[in-house]
């Protein structure tokens, strides 16, 4: 009876295991057939997906092409032209190196290939379904490689059930591509979806590349980094302070012309921000850094993002240093010519000049331990005219035990304010207080305002009952590729409460008109915030209505420091028992808490 349970695993098992690292979806093929293409040296580079990759993928360059035998043995595991022996893995200067992307986008996916050299008359046409070749014969084509790939994960309906909305995968396939493209603005890619152009970048200069992707507006607000070392050469381009943004900020590190995340290196660049940005604001960036391959190790994740550095330290001092350089050039503050009059006359100091010291005037009979004399007689009089409370009159006012002291429940918050003071007071522009029952209630009016704001939004737009403001001029604005996938997924819910927006193409929209009562606010910078919050993937985990509201709420709620009159705080204070939580946010902060009476009576006791 054999009793060996160790086997082999067949080569198409193999290939599924490894795709599931390599290929986990759409836009990982993207993003491996595209550096291909740039190691075959490219110039031109065409991506077409269709249903955000689901359905197919092609992407057509002019690089170096393969002859006929290099195209079959490409799809094999572990057949690589970009190194020989282990020693290499530690000199790469190319994107890939493993051998693994072919065969596993082959494993999962039904591949076409049609690729010839410049020196072949004719080129090969390869099909490879499930890591089988289906097919091979010479065809007419020109130099260079076109890959098309269909049906990704045909053969692994667990994987493409998975699969995230065409939306989603569609704004992945973007950030995957934006992460190549800003490393190569000498090359020119385009990139199309179910036909549509998204993107068309023309070679040039890296400023004019950020321009491209991420929308104008980045041009003027880029500082550009150049440092160079022994141990690396550093450049690219910091935001200026003014360009932060709570949330969606572009940061980019790239070693070699490698895409890469480093926490410890972006905390530097935070750190070079120290008081020149509120806390929790993102400031853009995009650097490059040139560091000799053998003091580097990519080859930790099967993604390349993760990458050792032998001089981690050094790197981080040599970063640090380059930001604060870049802001303190555009930040050089000009002398400051202050005002003269008034000011004590320094004479020019004269070694033979004879200068007295000053002389100290003191009381000779003062005793600090001898107690003052006071007269005490008739101290009764200076509290005359404080009038005195009834006993009982006391006790009425503070009848409500500590225990009940707390901030109400939605349920009996009605009664709760009924019994409130017809008289508040708003202190230092950002607190509201005024007198219940059990205590003094205090508010924090912005939050306040933001939880009524964001229930009577999130009502809006179940009900499609906002009111629209027209504009009489359109406002149009301009969004990056990735953003506009975003907002397409949103309109609904921004029509829902009153915005009017038309697509005009290439990733601008027209505002015909603004919910009313936001008239003053920046429409564009608005809209911004709202597709950056709802990009963000915690807001993925709601409905997208939610970040819409709380973006809008947050823009349009009463700001700190604004004054109120004592019937505009009435106001607030009623609304604000009429929403659905009365003690936090949307986002979870405290809107308001409660001095008891008896803790009033102690701190005066």
């Amino acid at each position: 009876m054999n009793t060996d349970v160790i086997q082999l695993l067949p080569d198409s098992v193999a290939n599924q295991i490894a795709a599931g690292e390599v290929i986990q979806r759409p836009a990982s093929v993207v993003k491996e057939l595209v550096e291909n293409s740039i190691d075959a040296g490219a110039k031109t580079i065409h991506v077409a997906v269709v249903d955000a990759g689901r359905t197919s993928i092609q992407v057509i360059d002019d690089g170096k092409g393969m002859s006929e035998t290099d195209a079959r043995l490409a799809f094999e595991r572990h057949a690589t032209s970009k190194i020989r022996q282990a020693d290499d893995l530690f000199a790469l200067h190319t994107m890939g190196f493993r051998g693994e992307a072919l065969a596993s986008i082959a494993a999962v996916a039904q591949v076409t290939l049609l690729t010839r050299r410049a020196d072949d008359e004719v080129g090969t046409r390869l099909s490879v379904s499930a890591s089988k070749v289906t097919g091979q014969e010479p065809v007419a084509c020109p130099v260079g490689s076109n890959f098309t790939v269909e049906n990704l994960f045909f053969n692994v309906p667990v994987r493409r059930k998975f699969l995230k909305t065409n939306a989603t995968e569609l704004s992945n396939i973007l950030t995957a591509f934006e992460r190549i493209v800003l490393v190569y603005p000498d090359i020119h890619f385009t990139l199309h979806h179910n036909g549509t152009e998204m993107l068309n970048l023309r070679p040039g200069s890296l400023r004019q590349r950020i321009s491209d992707v991420f929308g104008r507006q980045y041009s003027q607000d880029l500082l550009p980094v150049e440092v160079s070392t022994s141990v690396c050469t550093l450049t690219g381009f910091v935001g200026k302070p003014e360009a932060a943004k709570k949330k969606g900020g572009h940061d980019y590190f790239f070693v070699n012309g490698r895409f890469m995340k480093h926490a410890y290196f972006h905390k530097a660049v935070v750190t070079a921000y120290d008081r020149l940005v509120p806390e929790g604001m993102q400031v853009p960036y995009f650097l490059y850094f040139d560091v000799r391959p053998e003091d580097i190790d990519v080859n930790i994740h099967p993604t390349k993002t993760e990458i050792k550095f032998e001089n981690e330290q050094a790197i981080w001092q040599i970063l640090s240093a380059a930001v604060r350089d870049a802001i303190g050039k555009f930040c050089e503050v000009p002398a400051i010519d202050f005002d003269t009059e008034g000011r004590p006359d320094i004479p020019v100091f004269d070694p033979s000049r004879h200068v007295a010291p000053p002389q100290p005037q003191y009381n000779p009979s003062y005793n600090p331990f001898k107690a003052a004399s006071s007269k005490t007689e008739h101290w009764e009089a200076l509290y005359g005219e404080i009038p005195t409370r009834p006993k009982d009159e006391e006790s009425e006012m503070f009848a409500l035990p500590y225990e009940d002291a707390v901030a109400p429940d939605a349920c009996d918050s009605q009664e709760f304010i009924a019994e409130k003071s017809p008289v508040h007071y708003q202190y230092k522009g950002k607190y509201l207080m005024t007198a219940v029952k059990s205590g003094l209630m205090i508010i924090d009016q912005h939050r306040a305002s933001l939880r009524i704001l964001y229930d009577r939004y999130m009502e809006q737009m179940g009900s499609r009952s906002a009111n629209a403001q027209k504009l009489l001029f359109p406002e149009v604005v301009q969004f990056s590729p990735s953003e506009a996938v975003t907002l397409a997924r949103l309109l609904p819910e921004i029509d829902g409460i009153g915005f009017e927006l038309t697509d005009l193409g290439g990733n601008s929209f027209a505002v015909n008109g603004v919910p009313a009562g936001i008239e003053g606010i920046d429409t564009a910078q608005l809209l911004h915030q709202m597709v950056s919050d709802a990009a963000q993937p915690s807001a993925m985990k709601e409905r997208l209505a939610a970040p819409v509201a709380l973006s809008l709420a947050r823009s349009v709620a009463v700001p700190y420091g604004q004054i109120l009159s004592n019937e505009e705080i009435e106001n607030i204070v009623n609304e604000l028992f009429a929403c659905s939580n009365v003690n936090h946010t949307p986002d979870g902060k405290a809107i308001l808490c409660i001095l008891p009476q008896t803790d009033i009576e102690h701190l005066l006791g």
